[in-house]
């Protein structure tokens, strides 16, 4: 049945993050430029993967598809907030605010499951460096990539079908700067139980479930890095630091958001405007300046501290990595290795010869 048979208000009035004229002038010229920067940083990133045919490997995959969501999750919050710093009437229609609503859980959603394949990528990079290859092969990341997809649109379709049938009386004061489900929840005068159940385990599957296998994967993965014997070793192989930095942004605060009781305080705007507003932002940040191959800095290719991959063979050319192998005076012993996809990750050929050489 429509919508509009069920309910006896069309428009909801959105309070924003604050009802001063003179702040919201401040906050638009703040927005403003946040929103240029997201949108300017992640379609630059995104030409230059795809122009850069070294970055044609499975974490760039990665990367390109979380930089789109990180546009798209900007584009479909910030131009209804910067709208409503100037405008006299705050309102968005009711199709319109689940609309918003079905965008931002096929983003949100979208991107957790992007960094915990993303993590797994790292996983497989480091603690399996000479299997990556197999490991990683073109199908399986595509398929992790389109399926992230999938899965955000189904989990958002689920949600947004549920709200449909909510009754609208009388309470449309929504006290976020968005429409999201726990705001819009408490203003529906019918019953909300099974729109209740399906947020909780929409929230325990793509939040708790994914953050969990990112946290699996880093466990492993430092614990493979603190095996390495060398100090400098270690520092070199975790390389992978972008990524947790991301996945500590993004995980803490729309968590924390989720998962807190719906109490219109200034710790859950705060909280909201971290995930859906400045993440976004600081991703592109992020990775261009944690990851040299962005910056044009081919660390496979030109550091004289990485192994030389030439016809499957890798010959380290610092002491370090091979003191104490070998008998003064005998010749530098050479190890087999897979050669590796270049830009796969920047820790995988750093950990491979070392682990060979044990």
């Amino acid at each position: 049945m429509a919508l509009g048979n069920h309910s006896t208000i069309t428009k909801f009035l959105l309070l924003g993050l604050s009802a001063n004229p003179y702040i919201q002038a401040l906050l638009f010229v703040l927005f403003l430029g946040i929103c240029l920067l997201t949108i300017m940083g992640n379609l630059m990133l995104l030409l230059v993967i795809r122009a850069d045919s070294c970055l044609h490997t499975p974490m760039y995959f990665f990367l390109s598809h979380l930089f789109f969501v990180d546009f798209c999750f900007s584009s479909v919050i910030v131009p209804k907030m910067l709208e409503n710093f100037l405008s006299q009437r705050k309102t968005i229609s009711v199709e319109g605010c689940l609309a918003q609503v079905f965008f931002v859980f096929v983003t949100a959603r979208t991107e957790t499951c992007l960094l915990s394949g993303m993590a797994y990528d790292h996983y497989a990079a480091i603690c399996r460096p000479l299997l990556y290859g197999q490991i990683m092969g073109k199908q399986l990341y595509k398929h992790l990539v389109w399926g992230s997809w999938g899965l955000g649109f189904l989990d958002a379709l689920i949600n947004v079908l549920l709200a449909v049938n909510m009754v609208f009386c009388e309470a449309k004061i929504i006290h976020h700067y968005s429409c999201e489900m726990p705001s819009l929840l408490p203003l529906s005068c019918s019953d909300i139980s099974r729109n209740l159940i399906a947020l909780l385990c929409s929230t325990l599957l793509y939040g708790l479930g994914t953050f969990l296998l990112v946290f699996l994967s880093y466990t492993l993965i430092i614990s493979t890095i603190l095996s390495i014997s060398s100090t400098s070793g270690r520092s070199e192989a975790f390389t992978c630091s972008a990524h947790l930095t991301a996945v500590i942004l993004y995980y803490g605060s729309a968590l924390l958001r989720h998962l807190m009781p719906n109490s219109v305080s200034p710790i859950e705007l705060i909280f909201s405007v971290q995930y859906t507003v400045l993440t976004p932002m600081l991703n592109p940040l992020i990775y261009s300046l944690k990851n040299k191959e962005v910056k044009g800095e081919r660390s496979l290719r030109d550091s004289s501290d990485l192994p030389q991959l030439h016809k499957g063979q890798a010959r380290w050319n610092r002491p370090a990595f091979t003191e104490g192998r070998r008998e003064p005076g005998a010749p530098e012993s050479s190890v087999q290795v897979t050669p590796q996809p270049r830009g796969a990750c920047a820790c995988s050929a750093l950990y491979a010869a070392p682990k060979a050489l044990q």
